[in-house]
């Protein structure tokens, strides 16, 4: 018994198709029914002879499908004509509206097949997403553990050639055991999110804490915000290591941020860094900063200052992932 309610539930849900026995079963009751609605009204109205065994034929093939529908249909209109609640023989009238029932019965079975096959199709794309979902957090599982093993090499190779130099060794490890706190923190905030200014920390302790300031409240960023400003962050102070105030001896960033309402606004100032004489064609980085925080209602500007890089981020901060 609790298979066969379990069956009907899956089948009434669309999870996977009923049996054949089980579907007519389905139908004969959906028509039993129907049919003792019809004896009820016919009480009132006798010239009631297929309306009730709409909703039947409805059901029938939202449950079964196109054929039992098809059958339904059939079988309800020879009841309506059969079937008599009262002394009225079927005339022309009633075969008239028999036509009618039919007709309006085919397209009740065309629009529910419709959307069955509609509900398949979403069911399938659903099932393919979940699945390539958990095939990506897979990959991510595995480079995200293939890198921990590299760093971890690349620093036990380092400090075997810095052995004889622990001066040298003593600026470079703090350094790789902070890219290293990075890592772990990204992978952390994509299921849980973070504070903004802890997040900012772990992109820039790499750099020296000496070398930015950080204003702002303490500010707690839901999981898919703070992936997004993570890589906007550290795409940020990559540039600012290779052409900013991180690659000149006197350059500073101050990264300041406010809540007004449910906005967020992030600025990024670089000061004492080389001069940028011409900027470039947009490359994927660049990309990547202005199209980021388009899927939070955001915007992203850059401008490139005498003073050094300049740049706004503003998005909307979701109240719930």
């Amino acid at each position: 018994m609790e298979k066969l309610i379990d069956e009907f539930r899956k089948g009434w849900q669309g999870a996977a198709p009923p049996s054949l026995g089980l579907s007519i079963a389905f139908a004969v009751a959906c028509l039993l029914v129907a049919t003792l609605a019809r004896w009820g009204l016919a009480q009132v109205r006798p010239d009631v002879y297929f309306t009730p065994y709409f909703p039947a034929v409805f059901f029938a093939a939202a449950f079964g499908g196109l054929r039992i529908g098809v059958v339904t249909a059939i079988v309800g209109g020879v009841l309506g004509v059969v079937v008599n609640f009262s002394d009225a023989i079927a005339d022309h009238a009633r075969f008239a509206l028999l036509a009618l029932y039919w007709a309006v019965s085919a397209l009740t079975i065309w629009g529910v097949e419709h959307y069955r096959t509609m509900l398949v199709e979403q069911r399938r794309i659903s099932k393919r997403l979940i699945e390539e979902e958990d095939y990506r957090k897979l990959l991510v599982d595995e480079l995200q553990h293939r890198l921990k093993n590299k760093l971890s090499t690349v620093h036990a190779v380092i400090h075997q050639v810095l052995h004889d130099q622990p001066q040298v060794w003593a600026r470079v490890d703090p350094r790789l055991r902070s890219l290293a706190a990075t890592d772990d923190l990204i992978s952390r905030i994509d299921r849980a999110g973070c504070d903004i200014r802890d997040l900012l920390i772990s992109e820039l302790g790499p750099y020296g804490h000496v070398r930015f300031t950080l204003n702002g409240d303490r500010l707690f960023l839901p999981p898919k915000l703070a992936v997004t400003l993570s890589l906007m962050f550290h795409e940020l102070a990559t540039n600012a290591g290779k052409y900013g105030a991180f690659s000149a001896p006197r350059g500073l960033l101050q990264v300041s941020w406010t809540v007004a309402d449910d906005r967020l606004t992030v600025t990024w100032d670089e000061t004492e860094g080389p001069t940028v004489d011409k900027v470039s064609e947009p490359g994927f980085g660049t990309k990547l900063l202005k199209s980021a925080l388009s899927a939070f209602d955001g915007r992203t500007e850059i401008s490139y200052l005498k003073t050094g890089l300049h740049c706004i981020m503003q998005c909307r901060i979701p109240r719930s992932e």
